[in-house]
């Protein structure tokens, strides 16, 4: 199928954040494993995860479209050095996600595209339910209870595979 080609560069777009999200996830979680704070290695390396399946459906909805994925582009990935400083990473980026992914889907409306916009809306609901709200309760709780009693909350027990 022929699809509207500022969908398709809208969707690649939404792909480059996708795939840097993946990267960012990828590194954070091998941090937290590295410090032994296992929970933390286990959720985030879960949001690794959930960004690989958004990335494979908006491949999947760029080809359908008629367009090529672009898998090379990505926007710079922000590394933390600390526990505060890599989930603040990561929820601007779920921010980001978000701004982004509204506009795309108010695009998609104006052009009567409605099955990128529900394939959009799934995508907006498991960042703005899961992953952004997930940071901002991890944030919380460092200001609530402090930095040292959260890392040692997240130490847990080392994977089997990790």
């Amino acid at each position: 199928m022929k699809g509207d080609s500022k969908v398709i560069d809208k969707l690649n777009e939404l792909l480059a954040g996708e795939l840097t999200a993946m990267d960012q996830y990828f590194i954070h979680s091998r941090m937290y494993a590295d410090w032994g704070l296992w929970k933390l290695y286990e959720r985030i390396d879960h949001e690794f995860y959930d960004e690989k399946g958004h990335a494979a459906d908006l491949i999947e909805r760029i080809l359908f479209l008629g367009g090529m994925p672009d898998m090379v582009t990505r926007t710079p990935i922000h590394v933390g050095k600390d526990v505060p400083s890599m989930l603040q990473y990561d929820l601007d980026l779920e921010y980001q996600v978000v701004t982004d992914v509204r506009e795309v889907m108010a695009y998609c409306e104006s052009v009567k595209d409605y099955v990128t916009r529900d394939i959009l809306l799934k995508m907006l609901d498991d960042t703005e339910v899961d992953h952004a709200y997930w940071l901002e309760k991890q944030l919380g709780l460092i200001d609530r209870i402090g930095l040292e009693n959260y890392q040692q909350s997240m130490m847990g027990t080392e994977p089997a595979n990790g």
